[in-house]
């Protein structure tokens, strides 16, 4: 009973050590989360790092104008953008919860 039990055992921390170690390497290769922006305070520099991550979030929305407008307000107070182009907005609370004044989401 005692070897199931240690067998049992070290199968479950090989399973949490592996997907660990996964959880690692894709993160080292860049899966794509969200980056916050680096210790930037404002200026140009944060206007420009905006601006590239603010391109790849709009580059498929219909209006891009508007998506490019408000993921740059958005992105200027909040200091990152969610990756991808549509969603993924857990990776950043800030931009997540900002509304307009109807209540509608101000992000895109």
């Amino acid at each position: 009973m005692k070897i199931i039990v240690s067998i049992l055992v070290l199968a479950s921390l090989l399973l949490v050590t592996s997907s660990l170690a996964s959880a690692t390497v894709s993160d080292a290769f860049g899966s794509g989360a969200a980056a916050p922006a680096p210790q930037i305070k404002g200026g140009p520099a944060l206007e420009t790092w905006c601006g590239q991550k603010c391109e790849a979030r709009c580059k498929e929305a219909g209006l891009k104008d508007r998506c490019l407008k408000y993921c740059g307000i958005c992105c200027k107070d909040c200091q990152c953008v969610p990756s991808g182009t549509y969603g993924n907005k857990h990776e950043c609370p800030c931009y997540r919860d900002k509304l307009t004044n109807k209540g509608t989401p101000k992000c895109p």
